[in-house]
């Protein structure tokens, strides 16, 4: 579970530059963005963080 959470998030930070750089994407990129961030904070937390 840990490697596809990191992979999500790779992949949404690269789309956040994009969107960022390009003016594409809007706001479901930020959103789950915001999402993946949360639940990588969850799991440091609860401790099931595995590298």
């Amino acid at each position: 579970m840990g490697k596809i959470l990191w992979t999500i998030i790779v992949i949404l930070i690269v789309f956040w530059l994009l969107g960022l750089v390009l003016k594409i994407g809007g706001g479901l990129i930020h959103a789950l963005l915001i999402i993946a961030g949360i639940i990588f904070v969850i799991q440091l937390v609860t401790g099931r963080r595995s590298l």
